[in-house]
């Protein structure tokens, strides 16, 4: 513990010391959540496919489709979720970052969490219960006194959106406990609470990093800039969110999905994506929000008419926008905090590609009639290719070195 009695600036360079000495990966906070979202996304998936196929039998107790919607929102999702914010609170609040012994205890907290899950059956509902919900809501704690003691205001509604996605998780467990028929509102309400921090997030960075990436190379047509549009278009997300979680059979419910996506879209056109085509880095935060917004339009005509498919619109929000953008953060982010240059090697380029066919496969698939399982399968195996080829090039960079 450093000395409460030395000068802060004293305090701050001992902290740091003490981090920087400790194991590479426990030095920031996206090293060992991306990488435990990769590793998970790799594993997750195919254990999901193999007992949707009888090949793989999960425990006793535990229902499969339950818990892949489980595994992938709070197991996958909430590891990329806390390697971002983590890392990005810093800037927000000019504190220090979570690292060494504080992380690594977080981490432990997110490994009990996949453990408890895989042996319910074992330990019981409420012991697995009590694992994977201290996390999240240690993490909460974490954003929140960060937040609050940097009087860091703005940034509160991304603390209000990872507590509300907590309590998602929260409301799983109350149906797994015994306690009521909760699981599949905690599902609902978790996706798009998260579809909304894609919004709040990729409104930030996306048009953020365009600027950029045309500023360096003297373009003169710029994304526009965050205005009025923008609180209208997230305005509109919002209420569709409250309405799809609380009444998604309600006749507005529907129109309020397509309004929000038409927003969306030309959100999205209003940053100029065509601009940067020439950098997959770039042109992957565009489509990861464009899926966004096609998510949004498909969820509306779901509501609409029987021909779309509610799972094709899912899964173009879930595969689509969330597996696309969070990717794409993944990547840009470490290597822009390991200080490597920021463009994208043939492996990353795959990496989007392998991504970019999982989503296009799993959103066709209830549109194929007997040729669905084939799609199903190869927008399996094509999002494990992706994650598990982002585990393997980007381990050296999250866990061994910021040696170039």
């Amino acid at each position: 513990m450093p000395d409460p009695r030395a000068a802060p600036h004293e305090r701050i360079s001992e902290i740091k010391r003490k981090a920087e000495a400790g194991p590479v990966i426990f030095q920031n906070s996206f090293r060992p959540f991306f990488l435990a979202a990769g590793v998970w996304a790799t594993l997750a998936v195919p254990f999901w496919l193999m007992s949707y196929a009888d090949i793989l039998v999960l425990p006793a107790g535990i229902d499969g489709h339950l818990w892949h919607q489980h595994e992938m929102l709070f197991g996958f999702a909430s590891a990329a979720i806390a390697g971002f914010i983590l890392t990005a609170i810093p800037n927000w609040t000019g504190g220090l970052p979570v690292s060494g012994w504080r992380l690594a205890m977080l981490v432990t907290l997110w490994l009990a969490g996949r453990g408890g899950s895989l042996i319910a059956s074992d330990i019981g509902p409420m012991a697995a219960a009590v694992l994977d919900l201290s996390f999240l809501t240690v993490l909460v704690g974490v954003i929140a006194r960060e937040l609050i003691s940097g009087r860091n205001w703005r940034n509160l509604p991304v603390l209000v959106l990872i507590s509300l996605f907590t309590c998602g998780n929260w409301l799983v467990h109350f149906e797994l406990t015994g306690h009521g028929a909760t699981a599949q509102i905690g599902i609902r309400l978790s996706i798009f609470i998260l579809s909304v921090l894609v919004a709040v997030i990729g409104g930030r960075i996306v048009p953020s990093f365009t600027r950029n990436w045309l500023t360096r190379r003297g373009a003169e047509e710029l994304p526009a800039p965050m205005g009025r549009f923008d609180v209208f278009a997230l305005a509109a997300l919002v209420i569709f969110v409250v309405f799809q979680v609380a009444t998604p059979n309600y006749f507005l419910t529907p129109y309020l999905a397509l309004i929000a996506g038409g927003l969306h879209g030309f959100r999205l056109v209003r940053w100029k994506g065509w601009a940067v085509r020439a950098e997959p880095l770039m042109w992957a935060l565009h489509l990861g929000y464009a899926w966004l917004a096609l998510a949004l339009i498909l969820i509306g005509l779901s509501g609409l008419s029987d021909a779309v498919p509610v799972t094709a619109a899912i899964h173009a929000l879930t595969v689509g926008a969330f597996g696309t953008m969070i990717l794409a953060v993944m990547t840009r982010a470490s290597l822009g905090h390991t200080g490597r240059e920021l463009a994208a090697t043939r492996g990353t380029m795959a990496i989007f590609i392998l991504v970019t066919t999982a989503a296009i496969a799993r959103v066709a698939a209830p549109f194929l009639g007997n040729q669905d399982l084939t799609a199903f399968w190869i927008s399996g195996l094509a999002w494990t290719a992706a994650y598990g080829l982002f585990t393997v090039l980007y381990y050296p960079i999250l866990a061994i070195s910021d040696e170039r």
